[in-house]
């Protein structure tokens, strides 16, 4: 029995080192591997661009009649109402001259009034008559236009908002038509963006517009159309007007800046797919993928039609793949169909390295 003893022994030994050396052999056909997996808006892409918000509307408010400023009711952010009295001119020449235009037109009116009378009973001649007639009209109108510049000398808001800015005081003399005041509305904001030529060719395959703000806590705003503007501007940029939703308007001021997503349709081929170009092999002059499935932890070949290569070092796919393939970014050319594999998690951003 002891000269058996080594040989048990040994042999023991023998297969406890051959079943180690099957473990470490399956082990070591067990690989990591990096991956990605195919999104449903592959076929879209974004672009970012700085705009801020401004009011829908701003009116510089000016006088119709030329004059000496005399009252400027408003100051620079003070909120008013519509139809509120905002500024006025010293009004006595237009006094004056409403009351010597008021004194013609009594005059000429009493005299048209005993021609017309003569002429119903056949005493005045047909001249007589349209002369009367045709005077009347004339001061009729000319003591019309008297009373409105009067009123001109007056201006008023014509929506409820506040006062941007007051460009005027007292007592400056004023033209037709100088702004004295700037007044914006309060309950309807819109951001403003300007985009260049590359981007407005494409202006209709935008699908949506967003934009965040700090004080929202990265929450994401959807923004509406107004406008695009049909024409370029001295840099070359074209102006989109987007609407802000009115539950928010009262937490923004006009100034503020912000910055919008336009998202919009792959401009190329809308069923295009961008990968790395690092995901894919070629063999025999054709391309390939490895496909990762996660269910059984294997790997397969997958045929791919690539378009082309963009210049951000991606590879544009236009068949073979759709959304929610599990693609391998890395090691591809080391890799065999059907290979057992394990995803390779993301390392986190707090434990760089991976010491923890």
């Amino acid at each position: 029995m002891k000269r058996y003893f080594p040989t048990i022994c040994a042999t023991i030994i023998l297969a406890l080192s051959m079943q180690s050396c099957q473990k470490e052999e399956k082990e070591s056909k067990l690989i990591k591997v990096e991956t990605i997996t195919i999104g449903s808006d592959a076929s879209a892409t974004s672009t970012d661009f700085p705009g801020r918000v401004k009011a829908s509307e701003e009116v510089n408010m000016a006088f119709k009649v030329s004059g000496t400023l005399a009252r400027v009711y408003v100051d620079e952010g003070d909120k008013v109402r519509k139809g509120q009295i905002i500024a006025e001119l010293d009004p006595v020449d237009y006094q004056t001259q409403l009351a010597a235009t008021e004194a013609e037109y009594h005059k000429i009116k009493s005299e048209a009034e005993r021609v017309i009378a003569l002429y119903a009973d056949s005493v005045a001649t047909a001249g007589d008559y349209d002369k009367a007639r045709y005077g009347l009209q004339q001061i009729t109108a000319k003591y019309k236009h008297a009373k409105d510049q009067l009123a001109d000398t007056r201006i008023y808001a014509p929506f409820s908002g506040t006062i941007k800015k007051r460009i005027y005081d007292p007592p400056t003399v004023l033209g037709a038509g100088m702004p004295v005041v700037s007044i914006i509305t309060d309950n309807s904001l819109e951001i403003e963006i300007n985009i260049p030529t590359s981007a407005y060719v494409n202006r209709d395959r935008f699908t949506s517009f967003t934009t965040s703000f700090d004080f929202l806590e990265a929450k994401t705003v959807d923004l509406k159309l107004i406008s695009i503007s049909p024409a370029a501007n001295a840099n070359q940029l074209y102006t989109v007007r987007l609407a802000v939703p009115n539950g928010l308007s009262n937490r923004l001021s006009p100034g503020m800046n912000a910055m919008v997503r336009i998202s919009h349709a792959n401009a190329t081929v809308s069923n295009s797919i961008e990968i790395p170009s690092s995901a894919m092999f070629e063999e025999k002059g054709n391309s390939f993928v490895w496909i990762f499935n996660a269910s059984n932890g294997t790997i397969h070949r997958r045929q791919i039609e690539v378009e082309r290569l963009d210049t951000k070092g991606n590879a544009v796919v236009k068949s073979g793949l759709k959304a929610g393939d599990e693609i391998v970014t890395s090691g591809v050319h080391k890799l065999k169909d059907g290979q057992t594999a394990e995803r390779l998690e993301p390392m986190s951003k707090t434990n760089v390295g991976g010491l923890l």
